[in-house]
């Protein structure tokens, strides 16, 4: 109440009531539906807003478990995260050297040099499965690893310990965690500093990890105990990296990928296997015989007729059918009879209302209708809208995979190259810009592929001729390739091809076969 209304209130009191009230509904009338108390829609409707700690942790065991079992048993769960891993890492984010020559003052031909030498030190240590502490894969199987388990868990941690190898020059290795086995020793309850066995400095930055040495699902989990491994070294050595979509700020662990959509896809998978179980019952056929009273008296002895009869009244009313019995021929009881439902399968709305859902579920988990189910059947256009849509999404993780993964291990292998002797770079301990300047490098992954190959080279044809890229973007763009690499092979091959007396010209394209058609458009 401001002075003029206190000022109406002393003469007119109706007046001034009138006024409040007014100016109150004006308010009301301006705010939102959504935090609307009064509606029918929305009074039952009042979520607990929690911190982001708070909001996830204490769910994320049973999510971990219900996410696991969607990708391991739900057709859709699973596709969701394969194309998200297929896309994301495929065959591997390959590094390729790409050092600042300027600020180095490297001329052409060391710039060179000191790229093939980087590139050659780094595949006898990436392309070696003594990469990985477990020696089962390399670093581009462990890239994959990681992704699929932050995807399926919600996060995961790769250690970083040095191992001495007889058969590999470098001691760095990688040891993923589990995310189950991140846990404050013996299972004690958070505290201000420690959630979920990550234990975090005033700062709210994460100082310290509790590793349960067993999976808490193991059968040999009893007498688990736990180790405490500091999150960087005294020399600021990365010990730990860990790998989690961080959404909300103060969060300090992750949620399984397919959390908003798990009831979705759960009953999604019921609706399914109902539909499936009763195409399977009704496609089922067999020839049921009644027989008449008088052939069940006059054909069976009285012991056979008491043997029928007793069985018969044993009957839990459960007909164990399946297909086995399919095709048989079955007697029935005399007076007994069979009816059987008309389940009108297969059900033709069952495939509209599925396709439904799914075009739900997909833009939650960021991935195109199309590309979830690899239905194309939309037009050349739609589809390729579709897949233009969904490799932004690829690009955005692939960054991520690149920025927090690759990256702080690549950063460790070229100290430990440098250090040892095995790749010469001056300066590189003695300033962070010069060290940047010779660590710099491009993770390239897999291309998208190609719908119309005819019209995506002219298109990259003028991107290069009017400056907008290069053609080392492009190569890397289409297959992942290198573009040096390529022209190098090139070379060789013309070389080749001018031995055995072959013509090294182009020839003009023939594009008859590429021509997309009218109705595909």
């Amino acid at each position: 109440m401001n002075f003029l209304d206190r000022a109406i209130a002393v003469i007119a009191p109706g007046t001034a009531l009138n006024r409040i009230r007014n100016r109150t509904a004006l308010a009301l009338s301006g705010s939102y539906t959504g935090g609307s108390r009064s509606r029918a829609s929305m009074r039952n409707w009042n979520p607990y807003s929690g911190d982001a700690n708070s909001d996830i942790i204490y769910d994320l065991e049973i999510l971990r478990a219900r996410s696991r079992d969607l990708a391991r048993n739900a057709p859709i769960g699973g596709a969701a995260i394969n194309s998200v891993v297929t896309n994301v890492i495929g065959t591997g984010l390959s590094m390729q050297s790409n050092p600042d020559t300027k600020f180095l003052g490297m001329t052409d031909e060391q710039a060179n040099e000191f790229k093939r030498e980087v590139e050659a030190e780094w595949s006898i240590w990436c392309n070696s499965t003594e990469c990985d502490v477990s020696r089962n894969m390399n670093f581009y199987g462990l890239q994959g690893l990681a992704l699929r388990s932050m995807l399926e868990s919600g996060d995961v941690l790769a250690l970083t310990p040095a191992i001495a190898k007889k058969s590999n020059p470098y001691r760095l290795a990688i040891q993923l965690i589990e995310s189950d086995r991140i846990s404050n020793k013996g299972y004690a309850a958070d505290t201000d500093t420690k959630f979920a066995g990550v234990t975090l400095d005033s700062n709210g930055a994460a100082i310290k990890y509790d590793i349960a040495k067993k999976h808490p699902g193991s059968l040999l989990r009893r007498g688990n105990e736990w180790i405490e491994v500091d999150a960087f070294g005294q020399d600021g050595r990365i010990n730990v990296i860990h790998l989690f979509d961080k959404t909300r700020p103060g969060q300090v662990r992750g949620v399984p990928f397919l959390a908003p959509v798990i009831e979705q896809l759960k009953q999604l998978s019921r609706y399914t296997e109902a539909e499936l179980q009763a195409a399977v019952v009704s496609a089922a056929l067999a020839i049921f015989v009644k027989m008449d009273t008088d052939a069940f008296e006059s054909l069976f002895q009285e012991d056979a007729k008491q043997s029928y009869i007793k069985n018969a009244a044993g009957w839990d009313g459960f007909l164990n059918f399946t297909m086995d019995d399919s095709g048989k021929v079955i007697n029935l009881l005399p007076g007994e009879d069979v009816l059987s439902p008309d389940l009108g399968r297969p059900n033709a709305n069952f495939d509209p209302f599925f396709l439904a859902m799914l075009k739900q579920i997909g833009p939650v988990l960021e991935i195109p209708f199309e590309v979830l189910t690899k239905h194309f059947s939309a037009s050349y256009s739609a589809s390729r809208a579709a897949l233009l849509d969904f490799w932004r999404i690829v690009r955005r993780r692939r960054d991520f995979m690149a920025t927090y993964f690759c990256e702080p291990i690549k950063e460790l292998w070229f100290e430990e190259a440098v250090s040892s002797g095995r790749i010469a770079a001056p300066g590189f301990f003695a300033d962070i810009r010069i060290r940047q300047a010779y660590t710099r490098v491009t993770w390239v992954g897999d291309g998208p592929g190609s719908i119309d190959p005819l019209k995506e080279v002219s298109a990259a044809e003028k991107r290069i001729a009017v400056g907008i890229s290069t053609r080392e973007k492009e190569t890397a763009a289409y297959d992942g390739g290198d573009y040096e690499s390529n022209i190098e092979q090139l070379g060789k091959e013309k070389k080749l091809m001018e031995a055995a007396g072959l013509s090294t010209e182009s020839k003009p394209l023939d594009t008859g076969s590429l021509v997309i058609s009218p109705e595909q458009t």
